[in-house]
């Protein structure tokens, strides 16, 4: 037995779990926020994504109910969230509240959620010359989600 304990931070989940169902074919992916969640709905035959109108809303019952108005029109067969890290892969508080999000969805929505590490999402919208970076977010976060899919 080592006395040495490895202080390396553990690993970020991999972006996508490998078994998603042939039947899966739409998904609405989130950027979640405290104050703003980005949104975007994309499909598996095209592997894009589309900017929605981004959720501004504080507090979990403001937030869901505009999930739910976003679930009830789009009506996807599945959910994404994309949870940051920070660059090394340690996960941070706002990994936690990106976690405890699809968690809330999957609990409230009865819906599969999966998570997609998102680092630099953000980054590469604003770089982009999004008008919405939170929405911009959402797409490339979906976007990298559906590419991923066989």
């Amino acid at each position: 037995m080592s006395d040495v304990m490895s202080d390396a931070p553990a690993p970020a989940p991999a972006s996508v779990p490998a078994a998603i169902p042939a039947h899966f074919q739409s998904f609405l992916g989130f950027d979640f926020g405290a104050k703003r969640t980005g949104v975007a709905s994309g499909n598996r035959l095209l592997r894009t994504a589309t900017p929605q109108t981004t959720i501004k809303a504080e507090g979990a019952d403001a937030r869901f109910a505009q999930v739910e108005a976003r679930i009830k029109e789009w009506q996807p067969d599945a959910l994404v969230v994309g949870v940051p890290y920070h660059p090394d892969g340690a996960p941070h508080e706002n990994t936690r509240r990106a976690q405890k999000f699809a968690r809330q969805l999957r609990g409230r929505f009865n819906l599969q959620v999966f998570e997609v590490d998102e680092r630099y999402s953000t980054t590469e919208a604003l770089s982009s010359g999004a008008r919405d970076a939170d929405a911009a977010s959402a797409c490339i976060i979906l976007e990298q989600f559906l590419r991923s899919l066989p």
